[in-house]
């Protein structure tokens, strides 16, 4: 009996047997657990292919708002830039003026006070000559 070629090939057909029927007794839940994967990712799938686009859309909207701020910043960047600048030509050229405002204001409190000395010495010379 253990030389028999008949007896070894059923215990070979008897353990490929036992064998599958165990794979798919395993395979079973499996399967079962992979048709629920499944199921979860199309619905996970359809929610995707309904909000991505919008979720895209508000993405790009929101990159161009800030685009159009960024612009605007710069822009009254520039604009108070220019502001200043013109503030300090404006200080340049007040500062000006007021130094020759004061020159003037030196040359003529200089003159009145020159005036004022030859009017009082004038006549007292007037009456030093008069006197001789």
């Amino acid at each position: 009996m253990v030389n028999d070629p008949l007896f070894w090939l059923g215990c070979s057909l008897f353990l490929v047997a036992l064998s599958l029927t165990t794979v798919l007794i395993v395979l079973i839940p499996v399967l079962q657990e992979l048709a629920k994967a499944a199921r979860s990712a199309d619905k996970l799938f359809n929610t995707l292919e309904r909000d991505f686009p919008a979720t895209l859309e508000s993405i790009r909207l929101t990159g161009v708002e800030i685009t159009e701020l960024t612009e605007d910043i710069n822009d009254g960047v520039k604009s108070a830039s220019e502001v200043v600048k013109q503030m300090d030509k404006t200080i340049h050229s007040t500062q000006g003026q007021m130094g020759k405002l004061k020159q003037g204001t030196l040359r003529l409190t200089k003159g009145i006070r020159v005036a004022w000395q030859t009017w009082h010495r004038s006549p007292q010379k007037s009456l030093e000559k008069e006197q001789k």
